[in-house]
C-alpha cells in the first residue's frame, strides 16, 4: 500500500477510454502485478437495477478492468452481494453479468461456501472467492448514504460478505459511529488489493439506491481506501472529517496518519468539485446520554430522522421487511402498500430505504401522524 490517490477526468462510459484511464492509474498507484494470477472484481451492485440509476458500478468500468487485467494476463472472476441476496440474484440488469458473457469472466456466487475472517476478535462469514483469489480489486460507486454519508472504498468492502448477514450487523452497531467502526474494523480483517471508483455518473440525494443521477465526470484509483474516499467525498462537497469511516480510519492511522499525507495525482481538486451537488445532511451524533434518552421516550424519537413511508409509490414488494434487522416492519392486514413501521425497534440504519425500488421510503422527520 501507499497513499498515492490517481484521479482522472472521464466524461463518457466508453469501455476503451475508461481501460487507458484505467492503465494509466494503475500504473502511477503502483498496482500490483497480475500476470497468471486470479483476480476477483468486486463492483457495488446494491440491488440488480439498470446502470442509468446510478445504484451499482457501471458495466462500461467493469468491462474496461476486466479488459485491462485480461491483457495483462490475469484470469478475472466477478461476484457481489446485493443488499438482499436471492438465489436468483444473476447481476443481469445490472449489466454485470453482461460483461462476464462477453468476456469469458466467471461470474461468482459469493453465498456457495462462504469462508471466515476475525474482525475486532468475532468471527464473520465473507465470500470464499475472496479468500481464495490471489488479488481482490475492489470497484465502488460514487454515492451519497443515508447512514455514512458518503460511500466509497471503505464502505464497498461490506459486499464481501454474504447475504443477510449483512443486515444483522446493523442490529449488532446500532449507532453510526458503531457501525462506522466496523466497517473500518472489516477492512483491516480483509482489504482489498486495489480500488478504483466509477464516479463518471455518480448519485446524489437520498442514496445510496433512490438518489439522483448527476454527472461527476471522474475515475479515482488507489491501493488506500482511505485516501481515495477523502478525496471522492471532498469532491462530493463533504468535509472528509465529516464522514464517519474516514474520519475513524485516520484517527487509527493505520492506512493513513494525516490528510496531508495524500499524495494527489490529477487536475486541481478545486475544478472537479461540485458545490451544487445534493449532499446527505450531517446529522450530528451529540451527547451519548442524551441519545439513550431520546431513543426511549416515543415523543423524542419524532424527532429524529427516521423512514416514513409513500403508500402511494409502495409496489408491496417486501424487499424492506426482508432486510430489517430488528423486524420492525410489516403490512397492514388490508393493504399490501401499506407498510406499517413498530418505531420503538427501529434502529435508523435505514436498509429499508436503501433497498427500496420504488422510492416509497424517505428518510426525514415525521412530527404527527402514524
Amino acid at each position: 500500500m501507499n497513499n498515492r490517490v490517481f484521479l482522472r477526468r472521464c466524461e463518457e462510459y466508453d469501455p476503451a477510454i475508461v481501460e487507458g484511464l484505467i492503465e494509466e492509474i494503475w500504473s502511477g498507484c503502483g498496482g500490483p502485478p497480475v500476470k497468471d494470477r486470479t483476480v476477483l472484481l468486486k463492483p457495488n451492485i446494491l440491488t440488480d437495477e439498470d446502470p442509468a440509476r446510478c445504484i451499482s458500478t457501471h458495466p462500461a468500468v467493469v468491462e474496461a478492468m476486466v479488459r485491462f487485467l485480461m491483457r495483462e494476463g490475469a484470469r478475472v472472476i466477478i461476484g457481489d452481494s446485493p443488499a438482499v441476496h436471492l438465489k436468483s440474484f444473476s447481476g443481469t440488469r445490472s449489466g454485470i453479468r453482461g460483461v462476464c458473457e462477453r468476456t469469458g469472466a466467471g461470474w461468482i456466487d459469493f453465498t456457495d461456501n462462504p469462508g471466515t475472517v476475525t474482525v475486532a476478535g468475532k468471527k464473520m462469514k465473507i465470500a470464499r472467492a475472496a479468500l481464495d483469489a490471489d488479488l481482490v480489486i475492489s470497484m465502488p460507486k460514487f454515492k451519497t448514504h443515508e447512514l455514512m454519508y458518503f460511500t466509497g472504498a471503505i464502505k464497498n468492502t461490506f459486499g464481501l460478505v454474504p447475504g443477510l448477514i449483512k443486515a444483522k450487523q446493523h442490529a449488532l452497531h446500532q449507532s453510526r459511529e458503531s457501525f462506522a467502526s466496523f466497517l473500518v474494523d472489516l477492512n483491516e480483517a480483509f482489504l482489498p488489493h486495489f480500488f478504483l471508483l466509477d464516479g463518471v455518473m455518480a448519485m446524489e440525494g437520498p442514496g445510496p439506491g433512490n438518489g439522483f443521477p448527476v454527472k461527476t465526470g471522474v475515475v479515482i484509483g488507489s491501493s488506500n481506501p482511505v485516501a481515495l474516499d477523502i478525496i471522492a467525498s471532498s469532491i462530493a462537497g463533504y468535509n472528509p472529517m465529516e464522514i464517519p469511516t474516514s474520519r475513524i480510519a485516520l484517527t487509527r492511522g493505520r492506512w493513513l496518519s494525516s490528510i496531508e499525507e495524500i499524495e494527489y495525482d490529477g487536475p486541481d481538486l478545486r475544478s472537479v468539485i461540485k458545490p451544487d451537488f445534493l449532499r446527505v445532511g450531517i446529522r450530528k451524533n451529540g451527547n451519548v446520554a442524551v441519545q439513550f434518552v431520546v431513543r426511549r421516550i416515543r415523543p423524542l424519537r419524532k424527532l429524529e430522522h427516521r423512514p416514513v413511508f409513500i403508500r402511494k409509490n409502495c409496489t408491496g414488494c417486501g424487499r424492506c421487511m426482508a432486510i430489517c434487522p430488528m423486524k420492525a416492519l410489516r403490512f397492514h392486514p388490508s393493504a399490501r402498500n401499506r407498510v406499517l413501521l413498530t418505531d420503538i425497534k427501529c434502529i435508523r440504519c435505514f436498509c429499508c430505504s436503501e433497498v427500496c425500488p420504488s422510492a416509497a421510503i424517505e428518510i426525514r422527520r415525521k412530527l404527527f401522524g402514524q
